[in-house]
């Protein structure tokens, strides 16, 4: 019987991504480096944090590790200030109000730092819903590691097999299965580059799920 269901939240629950997208490459372009299109999408589901420990070995930036995530979080910030067109994903508004009401626990597990979270949160009044979140800059390692959704079943107090993860990204969907839990691929408009082979569904809007849908899964 399913009792949580864990949302990733970049790409599921609000998209960011052109933010990120913004943020990151207006920072690309201030370390004089050059990221291909391929490559940036492999760091789709992982950690800023990670990222650039990723990219100060290939490339060599002088920039300690706290420094190129704080810059690259302020160009975030400012630009999701500005943003006024950002908004819910269709239908993920009407599936957290319908979980909730039947009594399903939710909790987040984004890679995102905390301060995005919370930003997102408050904006969109999310907090109500939630019993836990879950940051990735908790952890050493980002997704693929399976250990965020591992603490997001922890803290829900549920065995994985009554878990289930929705999740937008590759990376997602691997550290689900190597947590031993249910995946829902969500495989929408915005998705770029991402395989959803290993999620045990795949979905395109959030209308093909409900609470009835999810209890007869786990």
């Amino acid at each position: 019987m399913i009792q949580t269901v864990i949302f990733d939240m970049d790409g599921v629950i609000v998209d960011t991504e052109p933010v990120h997208h913004y943020a990151y490459h207006k920072h690309f372009k201030q370390l004089n480096i050059e990221i291909t299109p391929e490559i940036y999408a492999s760091f789709t589901g992982n950690s800023t944090k990670n990222i650039f420990e990723k990219l100060k070995a290939q490339f060599h930036l002088e920039e300690d590790i706290p420094t190129l995530v704080e810059t690259k979080r302020s160009l975030f910030n400012d630009a999701f200030d500005s943003k006024e067109d950002l908004y819910l994903l269709d239908g993920v508004e009407d599936l957290i109000k319908d979980l909730h009401s039947n009594g399903i626990q939710l909790v987040l597990g984004s890679s995102s730092a905390k301060v995005t979270i919370n930003r997102i949160f408050k904006r969109f009044d999310l907090h109500k819903y939630f019993t836990h979140i879950v940051s990735g800059e908790d952890f050493p390692k980002s997704k693929p590691h399976p250990a965020i959704f591992q603490h997001a079943a922890f803290l829900a107090q549920t065995p994985v097999e009554h878990c289930i993860v929705i999740e937008d990204s590759t990376n997602g969907i691997l550290a689900a299965k190597a947590a031993g839990i249910y995946c829902i691929g969500y495989d929408s408009e915005n998705s770029k580059l991402q395989d959803y082979t290993k999620a045990d569904k795949v979905i395109s809007h959030f209308s093909e799920l409900s609470f009835d849908v999810l209890k007869a899964i786990v």
